[in-house]
Parts: C-alpha cells; structure tokens; sequence
C-alpha cells in the first residue's frame, strides 16, 4: 500500500536523520536504492544519445557513411536501454496489489468469488465434477 504524503516526509526525515549520524551507513543506503540506479541509467542513456546526435551530426558534415551508422546504432541503442530502464523502474515502484484489494476483485459473471485464471476455473470444474460423481456412486 503507498505511503501518505505525510508519511513519506516522515520517512525521508528519519532517513536524513540516519545519514546525518551515520554517512558511511547513509553511502551503503543509498547504493542500494533502485531509485539512485535509476537515475544513473537513465543518465547514461540520456549521454548516449547525445553522443549519438553528435556523431549524426559529424556524419552529416564530413559526409561519412559510417559516422552516421555509428550515430543511429547509438541513438537507438540508448534509447532502447532508457525506455528498458524506465519500464523495469516503473514495474518495481507500482504498488503492489493487497491481499485485501484482491479479495475485493470480483470477475464478471462471478457472485463473490475473487478472481482466478483459466487454469484455476478449469482445475475448480474438474474437482467439482469429481466430487459430484463420488457422492453420486455412493447415493447408488
């Protein structure tokens, strides 16, 4: 579940807090956040595709062929790896649905079960159905 404004502020002051007492700790800290490494790709990648308008643009002057390949491979490249980067960023940070949100979820069609997949319904039937016919060879 996210955090409210308030207690994100509170958080990012007792990790202040932290830092402050403790900066070869804080260093460790923030080595570890995704959110530094997030940033820092997405740096490189912003820096690769300012390399690569250069060499475009140094292809367009001198008119070397290769110089505009070598500018479009890295700009692609860059940009692949930042749209990568910022899906796999922005995967991590979605909220993660609570156990209570998912009891909530109801499929249509469906009176109060929560939510299953295809392989749960059909194996749900199956057992059904075996159930079924046990009790009904025991009616006989």
């Amino acid at each position: 579940m996210p955090l409210s404004e308030h207690e994100q502020r509170q958080l990012e002051q007792i990790e202040q807090a932290l830092y402050r007492e403790d900066p070869k700790f804080g260093r460790l800290v923030r080595s570890s956040d995704p959110r530094v490494h997030y940033k820092r790709k997405l740096t490189q990648a912003l820096i690769g595709v300012l390399i690569g308008a250069g060499l475009l643009a140094a292809g367009l002057v001198i008119h070397h062929v290769y110089l505009l390949a070598a500018g479009a491979a890295v700009v692609l490249l860059s940009l692949v790896w930042a749209v990568i980067v910022w899906r796999r960023h922005a995967a991590r940070m979605r909220p993660a649905r609570s156990q209570a949100t998912q009891a909530q979820s109801v499929e249509p069609g469906r009176s109060g079960r929560p939510a299953q997949t295809r392989r749960a319904r059909l194996m749900e039937r199956m057992e059904e159905r075996w159930r079924r016919r046990q009790e009904g060879d025991r009616r006989m």
